[in-house]
């Protein structure tokens, strides 16, 4: 059920919601700016704008509460990354779209849910609710079969190897079996569902640029921060300059597929603004347009630099209330967070309005 709490600028209250570091807020700025939280139909984040209502639809139809919005989310990562081209998602073995339907299952499972007048597995609203149904079935079949397990594991399982592989194993097939294919698949979309689980979406009501740009920003909470990584098509593995993207001792930027602060930005305003790469270029195109800390408006851009002058090192967008949207730093993931906390106080440059 979707809990939505509005505050207006006659209603001067404010709650901080923490769950796994992560924190979401109400935020608004006045009622043209307003903003809500809701749960998103499980908490779902991290997941393109593009995919989200498909997900939550998917999860929704199925009378199996183990297909959440999480584990459907885990499964289109682990099967093309929410990728949708023919170069980007098509398999070796001839599995095609962002869920990976060889033609013949497509021919089982596929509708034209999207009703634009043809069934694909390249249509995303075809895809997820093709994924979703086969899921909800193969849930359906385990939880009746009497294989000892979760039955998640046994319905992934079954949706990559076949049922038939289940009944065979008597579970999810063994690591000998087809070299660890589909026992590495089971492992790591059930280990990789909290990435997908957390507040809701932050819903931006209003038009116009800034709340466009919040809003797009908002489907991406819980995305990692790659250093270097993403851009106007999405996240992306980053890398390691010598002293940037490292986590440990190790470069963690190259192997996580993910955002920095300033590609966050660029992806949130393109196309209708096609904003520069970094931080400080994006200072540079809109610093012609500063705006006070006392008017500042959701989708408004705030920077910081070392000591409060010269190279601009971070960027976030104004989320209300006092609030930010950004992706803070390697080991950390897209966030929304009191702008007094955000970065060092004393490193503060100012806002702009793109």
């Amino acid at each position: 059920m979707k809990v939505f709490i509005r505050i207006t600028a006659l209603a001067a209250a404010m709650f901080l919601l923490a769950i796994v570091g992560l924190v979401a807020a109400v935020l608004v700025d006045d009622d043209a700016d307003a903003a809500e939280l809701s749960d998103g139909g499980g908490g779902l984040q991290g997941v393109p704008a593009e995919f989200r209502t498909w997900i939550l639809k998917a999860s929704e139809k199925c009378k199996h509460p183990e297909l959440t919005p999480a584990l459907l989310a885990a499964q289109l990562y682990q099967e093309s990354k929410f990728k949708t081209s023919r170069a980007d998602a098509t398999s070796h073995a001839g599995a095609q779209g962002p869920a990976q339907f060889m033609p013949g299952t497509w021919a089982t499972w596929g509708r034209d849910d999207d009703k634009n007048g043809e069934a694909s597995p390249w249509d995303i609203g075809d895809a997820v609710m093709a994924q979703g149904r086969k899921m909800c079935s193969l849930l359906e079949q385990a939880r009746n079969s009497g294989i000892a397990g979760d039955i998640r594991a046994l319905a992934l399982a079954g949706y990559n190897a076949g049922w038939g592989r289940v009944i065979e194993f008597g579970g999810v097939p063994p690591k000998s079996f087809a070299q660890g294919e589909t026992y590495n698949y089971v492992q790591i979309i059930l280990s990789t569902m909290s990435r997908f689980e957390g507040p809701g979406l932050l819903q931006v009501s209003g038009s116009g640029a800034g709340a466009d740009a919040l809003r797009k920003a908002a489907t991406r909470l819980g995305t990692p921060y790659a250093y270097g990584g993403g851009g106007p098509s999405g996240p992306s593995t980053g890398f390691c300059d010598g002293t940037n993207g490292y986590l440990n001792g190790r470069c963690a930027a190259s192997s996580t597929v993910g955002f920095d602060c300033s590609s966050l930005v660029l992806y949130a305003y393109w196309p209708k603004l096609k904003l520069p790469r970094t931080a400080d270029a994006q200072y540079g195109a809109t610093s012609d347009r500063p705006v006070s800390r006392t008017n500042l408006k959701p989708g408004d851009l705030l920077f910081w630099a070392h000591g409060g002058s010269g190279y601009i090192y971070h960027v976030a967008i104004y989320a209300g209330d006092g609030n930010v949207l950004h992706a803070p730093r390697t080991g950390r993931h897209v966030e929304i967070a009191p702008l007094t906390s955000a970065m060092p106080q004393g490193d503060y440059v100012g806002a702009t309005r793109p």
